[in-house]
């Protein structure tokens, strides 16, 4: 294991920060020797340890005065495989799109609405990454990991992780105490082959309830497995910045959550918002944050090198050169736009450090 000192990070963002200890790990042995480290204890105490995958989703405010563990691990391994499913082992370091797309070669359904999203494996967990009506727990297994408080091993099934919205226990009381080295998916497989978008006959291994996803797929020619991943990846290069031309984090504000009676009254008010059910929670209606921002007229808009996207205004941007607290003060300035005109609290999904 090699420890480096005073080393410069940088993200998708496109914003240096210097941790004052950096080190990555590749095999557990590696963090059984930070364990050892006396430094490592001591920042471990005073919860200055920072696990990242690729960091994409987190905004460095300032130099980070702590620990940084780059989890490096890389491996893919068939736990079982059946003539309808499979549960697959992964290495928290693998790059997440790469294996999404190794997924749906070998016909496995259940992460392609997850396509083009940047990142590790052993980070998508902690956020529940989603999109198009997909969230990563609906396929997640069990998670392992090292209990860096304890130094024990652990084994979690989906029920122990609490994940909700954009949440889990990773990013809540467990948050920068446990180091995930693989997730298990069970992911399912179609014996047809092809489907396509008549309605009825629509197979329901396939997620597309999202109009311009299937607008896409009838352009591509139907609903396939590997058309999908396709209008997936298309709909979001036609959206979302490439973080090397333009840095970002992806979407920074979470869609918001509002009791039924609530969201109803806003639709009411503003016709053309757009809401939607919240799963396992009938009590709960989604609204589309991007509309609400866009409806303050800030598409596009700019607070010196820090900006708000100009095709979708989920994302905040970096023109060059700004520095984390201009995105925190954009934010802000968001955040109280869409509070004066709608009465809605939005929350940043990305994590500030």
């Amino acid at each position: 294991m090699q420890i480096q000192k005073n080393i410069q990070i940088q993200n998708t963002f496109g914003i240096a920060a210097k941790a004052a200890y950096y080190t990555e790990i590749y095999i557990l042995e590696d963090i059984t020797d930070c364990l050892a480290n006396k430094e490592f204890k001591q920042y471990l105490e005073q919860n200055k340890v920072l696990v990242m995958g690729s960091g994409s989703n987190l905004l460095f405010t300032n130099d980070y005065p702590g620990w940084v563990i780059a989890n490096k691990m890389y491996g893919i391994q068939i736990l079982v495989q059946t003539e309808l499913s499979v549960i697959v082992k992964v290495d928290a370091g693998v790059d997440w799109d790469s294996f999404v797309a190794m997924c749906v070669g070998n016909g496995w359904y259940g992460l392609e609405n997850l396509s083009h999203i940047p990142g590790t494996v052993g980070a998508a967990p902690v956020q529940n990454i989603g999109a198009y009506g997909a969230e990563v727990s609906d396929v997640i297994s069990s998670i392992h990991g090292v209990n860096l408080k304890t130094g024990e091993p652990f084994e979690y099934g989906k029920r122990h992780c609490q994940f909700a919205y954009r949440n889990s226990i990773f990013k809540q009381e467990l948050a920068n105490q446990t180091i995930i080295t693989s997730v298990s998916f069970m992911l399912q497989k179609d014996p047809e082959g092809f489907l396509n978008l008549d309605g009825e006959n629509l197979d329901s291994l396939l997620k597309l309830a999202y109009g311009d996803v299937q607008t896409e797929l009838k352009r591509l020619g139907g609903a396939s497995l590997a058309n999908l991943r396709t209008a997936i990846i298309n709909i979001r290069k036609s959206k979302l910045p490439e973080p090397e031309d333009l840095g970002n984090a992806g979407s920074f504000f979470k869609n918001v959550e509002l009791p039924r009676a609530e969201a109803e009254a806003l639709k009411l008010k503003y016709p053309k918002m757009p809401v939607y059910p919240v799963k396992g929670k009938p009590e709960l209606m989604k609204i589309a944050t991007g509309w609400l921002i866009d409806q303050c007229g800030l598409k596009g808009f700019r607070k010196g090198n820090a900006g708000v996207h100009e095709k979708q205004a989920l994302v905040l941007v970096n023109h060059g050169g700004a520095t984390g607290n201009d995105i925190v003060e954009l934010a802000k300035h968001v955040q109280q736009q869409v509070q004066a005109k709608f009465g809605v609290a939005i929350e940043p999904e990305v994590r500030f450090v």
